[in-house]
């Protein structure tokens, strides 16, 4: 996949609801910036890290700070295509870095964040995207 930096998160949502914080993030990506697979020199791998963590630094800025969250990468393909949801582990780490980064948590141990695995969600005619989910947390859940 060649890596240009464009084509950074387009829209965000939300919730405005009584409850625990949630807001999403959509990236119109067709492919993961960065996959277990791909087999990039260590500088261009380096900046694409420094790219999304800096992407997911800006956005998260109006989050209230959060003692605890759960996030969620999900990636919708219009394809049936094989794919291997362990690969966008790779995109999720940076967007969490970025989210301490943000400080919207300490950091990204469980103690402040549990991360779920990246799902990749088949969707007939849809625009490939990928979807951040936050979520609170709150201790007397």
């Amino acid at each position: 996949m060649n890596w240009d930096g464009n084509g950074y998160a387009e829209a965000e949502q939300v919730q405005d609801q009584p409850g625990p914080f949630t807001t999403t993030f959509v990236f119109p990506w067709a492919k993961a910036p960065l996959s277990m697979n791909q087999r990039l020199h260590k500088m261009a791998e380096a900046r694409i890290i420094a790219d999304l963590r800096h992407l997911m630094h800006a956005k998260a800025r109006h989050i209230p700070e959060l003692d605890r969250c759960e996030v969620r990468l999900v990636w919708f393909v219009n394809t049936r295509r094989r794919r291997d949801d362990e690969n966008i582990v790779a995109t999720l780490k940076p967007l969490c870095d970025g989210l301490v980064d943000a400080e919207v948590v300490p950091d990204d141990t469980r103690a402040y964040m549990v991360k779920h695995m990246p799902e990749i969600r088949y969707e007939k005619g849809c625009e490939p995207r990928f979807e951040f989910t936050i979520t609170e947390l709150r201790a007397d859940a």
